[in-house]
């Protein structure tokens, strides 16, 4: 039997996206995103619940997230959930999960209430240009003329 690992978010982001490269030079974007949802209790009282996810966007597409992204912006994500294990301060063993975005639709405004033209700026993999990473996933690379901006 086939599996699948695909996630698909819409929410805004807690902070700006931190920007890091690894030894060889990669470039690497985290931030966290939150998605909410709101419905009304028994009582007729509305109620709203808030999940925080751990973004991770590598190579061209990180470097857009890097450029383009800020706090309270609402962007459209879709993945991977990956987990990976370390060691704390206490040196307790914990395991950490996030979302390994391959996609991102930048939506609406910049989180201060400014439309950007109606348009949402896109930017998408290339299949032909799919480069491993470094867990031997491979993660697309996103050109500039990917993006209509």
């Amino acid at each position: 039997m086939a599996s699948v690992n695909k996630v698909t978010l819409i929410g805004r982001l807690g902070r700006d996206p931190e920007m890091r490269y690894t030894t060889d030079g990669t470039p690497v974007a985290t931030f966290s995103l939150a998605t909410s949802e709101t419905w009304k209790d028994k009582n007729g009282e509305k109620q709203e619940k808030t999940e925080w996810h751990n973004i991770v966007v590598w190579r061209r597409l990180g470097e857009i997230a890097g450029e383009y992204l800020k706090k309270g912006r609402e962007v459209y994500l879709e993945g991977k959930i990956q987990s990976r294990e370390y060691t704390d301060k206490e040196g307790v063993k914990r395991r950490a999960y996030e979302i390994v975005a391959t996609e991102m639709k930048m939506l609406g405004g910049n989180g201060n209430g400014q439309a950007q033209n109606g348009n949402a700026a896109v930017a998408s993999p290339k299949t032909a240009n799919r480069k491993p990473a470094m867990d031997d996933d491979f993660i697309p690379e996103i050109e500039d003329d990917d993006i209509p901006l």
